[in-house]
């Protein structure tokens, strides 16, 4: 329970529950004994909230906990029947998975070795209600390794993971995207090759046709890019572009045109703006002007807020910045593209608050469905795609701009001139706070 409206703290403390652990523990678990409440739900949700709240002072009683969480487990795998003591059992030992590791990483070798007997089953006798949860903790354990590596089970596991009649399931989805991202993280040089490759393309060609799944499409595609070698990834290249603008042709969206621009920024700032632009015009001539007009200057303020919203601005500054027709063949777009982008910067960003995680109810939890139950404990990490090195966008356009300038005498002053005069004093504040000028 929560304390007084407005405090931050539970009316029960770690201190109050610290001395009574392994008594707590013991006790729940026996219960969960008894013929008649041997799935009840508030019984497995009091032992999710207990180590929770108790983190790293859970600890000691780790053995007992992941030894009645598999025999649990392996019972109630026969025969699910109680959703939500299923989504709680699985919380728990997620959550007692992040407590281990966050203190000793090398204990995700203990998990997996536990684990994967269990998983295998269940993937083995296809345990529907069970599948969408052990791809979770299967990409959780991946996630948390700080050696990427892809150790044999996993690697016997792969091809499984493409078989088509999996991804008809849409429960599936979500947590096999997921465990896909992180086999590639872990082994992208090596799952990037013959048949794997194509598989995997397949995968995402399905996904990004589909309305309901475009989006984990775009988050696979990412991850490919980002972990498989260039110079595998070169001959599908043209291809994996068709696809993205035989789908945006064909069934137009909101939420894939912001996929979509995503994705094009990530692609843009991974492989260069001159790549982008030559990959984009060699599918159609002078089609990187219809991209720029039709996409980023019509739709990017639709992008965001937080790091989807950055990452498009740091590609449209390489855009405007470093690549070399955009003062040439596509010059007449470069100031409104200018413009844009420094509206982009301008709009106000909405309040986000997060849901307290100790005192999320299944029902309440974001990702909970009948076909699909995201696992709080397992919550996936925001990727920065841009990993830290640029932390002020502003900065990085100023920089930028001025570097151009530099290279170009006399060429940027008169576009930016012709930009309404609102936009001109923001681009004068973002090149005095940088120390920069334009010449």
């Amino acid at each position: 329970m929560k304390g007084p409206v407005g405090s931050q703290q539970t009316m029960i403390t770690v201190a109050d529950l610290a001395p009574l652990r392994e008594q707590l523990v013991v006790q729940l678990f026996a219960v969960l004994n008894l013929q008649e409440s041997s799935e009840n739900e508030y019984i497995m949700k009091c032992i999710m909230r207990s180590c929770s709240m108790l983190q790293e002072a859970i600890l000691p009683q780790l053995g007992l906990i992941m030894e009645a969480l598999t025999q649990k487990l392996a019972q109630v795998s026969k025969n699910p029947s109680r959703p939500f003591f299923n989504h709680y059992m699985f919380e728990t030992l997620a959550l007692v998975i992040r407590i281990t590791c966050k203190q000793n990483n090398d204990a995700v070798t203990s998990f997996e070795q536990t684990l994967f007997p269990p998983f295998e089953a269940i993937l083995q006798q296809d345990v529907q209600e069970f599948i969408p949860y052990v791809f979770q903790i299967l990409a959780l354990l991946l996630e948390l390794r700080v050696q990427p590596a892809l150790p044999e089970p996993y690697v016997a596991l792969f091809p499984f993971l493409l078989v088509p009649v999996l991804w008809e399931k849409p429960g599936n989805v979500p947590g096999l995207v997921r465990l896909l991202e992180a086999f590639l993280k872990n082994g992208g040089d090596t799952i990037g090759h013959g048949d794997k490759m194509s598989n995997l393309l397949g995968v995402y060609q399905k996904l990004i046709a589909s309305r309901l799944h475009d989006h984990e499409g775009f988050a696979l595609l990412m991850a490919i890019m980002d972990y498989v070698p260039q110079e595998t990834l070169h001959k599908y290249l043209k291809q994996i572009f068709i696809v993205l603008f035989q789908r945006l042709t064909s069934s137009k969206t909101v939420k894939y045109v912001k996929g979509l621009l995503v994705f094009l920024s990530f692609y843009c700032t991974k492989f260069s703006p001159t790549n982008l632009q030559r990959i984009i015009d060699d599918i159609q001539e002078r089609m990187f002007s219809m991209v720029l007009e039709n996409l980023y200057i019509k739709e990017v303020q639709k992008v965001g807020p937080g790091i989807e919203k950055k990452f498009c601005a740091v590609a449209m500054t390489q855009i405007l910045t470093e690549c070399p027709s955009m003062l040439t063949d596509y010059s007449a777009i470069w100031p409104k593209l200018l413009e844009v982008l420094v509206a982009l910067f301008e709009l106000p960003e909405p309040d986000d608050v997060e849901e307290d995680e100790h005192f999320a109810e299944v029902d309440d939890m974001p990702g909970y469905s009948t076909a699909y139950s995201q696992l709080i404990f397992a919550g996936k990490p925001e990727r920065d795609l841009l990993r830290g090195h640029i932390p002020d966008p502003k900065a990085h356009l100023a920089l930028g701009l001025a570097k151009l300038s530099a290279a170009q005498p006399g060429r940027v002053p008169p576009l930016i001139s012709t930009l309404p005069m609102e936009a001109q004093n923001f681009l004068s504040n973002y090149l005095a706070a940088a120390n920069v000028q334009l010449v």
